[in-house]
């Protein structure tokens, strides 16, 4: 997938990514429609950083999802 180009479908494919990879228990917390084009590069940045870890530790999976927090409409 080309995640060059800021739209709403690399929005979507970039936050369930990271849910995935995160194994977010409360998916419905972030709900892909959610967040829009306006912070992609934010995104885009945080999705890169998360898909090069195989591990979280505890802190940074709540830094990771305050920061997705803060990224939402």
């Amino acid at each position: 997938m080309d995640l060059s180009n800021p739209s709403q479908q690399n929005v979507i494919y970039m936050i369930e990514q990271i849910k995935e990879k995160l194994r977010m228990v409360n998916v419905d917390a972030m709900q892909s429609d959610a967040f829009d084009e306006e912070k992609y590069e934010d995104l885009q940045y945080l999705y890169k950083m998360v898909m090069k870890r195989d591990s979280f530790s505890p802190s940074e999976m709540n830094a990771i999802v305050a920061e997705l927090g803060s990224l939402r409409k």
